[in-house]
Parts: structure tokens; sequence; C-alpha cells
């Protein structure tokens, strides 16, 4: 009785894949062609429609600080509904250059939106918000922590 490998070899005695999909091999091919491409354009590579935040917290305050490069205050709207604070914006631009040999007119806009889960209790008139420079800074200032008490139990007579 001979014994016969379950697994195919090919002629080289490797081990063959088999794919499931007949495509994946060109799927491969397509991301890696793309991915190459992406690495000489920034835009590509980074969504730039997602604003980098950053997050800190102390005993009384959490602070959120939003990179929003080009954005003035009537640019940008924040909101608060169910401990969810949302920032939200609309950016536009417009380049236009005339020279003799060419007439170039570039326009580019994007909004955004990016929301972050408060504790609850947090009260919408202790959340402050100032632009400056291309960032938001907000804080929240933390709710009181909650007073738990002990109840006395009595004996029932």
């Amino acid at each position: 009785m001979t014994k016969q490998s379950i697994i195919p070899v090919g002629t080289e005695r490797a081990v063959a894949r088999r794919e499931a999909n007949p495509f994946s091999f060109l799927q491969q091919e397509i991301d890696r062609l793309f991915e190459g491409f992406s690495r000489g354009f920034p835009a590509f590579t980074a969504p730039a429609a997602i604003p980098s935040m950053d997050i800190s917290e102390t005993d009384k305050v959490i602070e959120i600080a939003a990179e929003l490069p080009g954005l003035e205050k009537k640019d940008v709207v924040l909101n608060i509904a169910d401990n969810v604070l949302t920032i939200r914006g609309e950016k536009k631009s417009e380049r236009e250059e005339k020279e003799k040999n060419y007439h170039l007119v570039e326009r580019s806009f994007g909004s955004f939106s990016r929301t972050v889960e408060l504790p609850t209790g947090v009260k919408p008139e202790d959340i402050s918000a100032e632009i400056a420079n291309g960032v938001l800074k907000v804080t929240v200032q933390k709710p009181a922590p909650r007073q738990s008490k002990q109840i006395d139990i009595k004996t029932a007579a």
C-alpha cells in the first residue's frame, strides 16, 4: 500500500498554494500598485478630512485639542448631545494665478466630523472652546463624583 500526500505538490516539490479566489493574485498586484503610487502623494495616504486630535485628562477637566489648519471660528461647529461632543467643520480654499504663459485655478473643499464620548453628567454650560493658529481647544469640566451613602437597615418588628 502506497501513501499519497493530500497536499498538492508542484514540480519543484514545493507546496503549491491554492487560492480560493482566482482573482486574488490580481487583487494583490493592484493593491501593491496603488500603495506604491500613493507614497508620493500624502493626500492619498492620510485622510485629509479627519483632523488629528489629542485628548488629555486631569482630575477636574478633559482637554481636547483638534488640529484644524486654515479654519476659523465661522468654519467650525461644536455640539453636545447625549454626552457625545461633536466637532464639525468645512474647509474651502480657492487659489488663482494668472501669468503671461498660464492661468491656474485650484479649488478644494471638504467637510469633517469627529466625535468624543464624554462622561455621564457633563453639563453643556461647563464646556468652553477657543480656536487660535489652526488649533481648536475644548475644555470640559468633569462632573463631581457621585456621592454614595450607606443606608441603615432596620429590623422589622
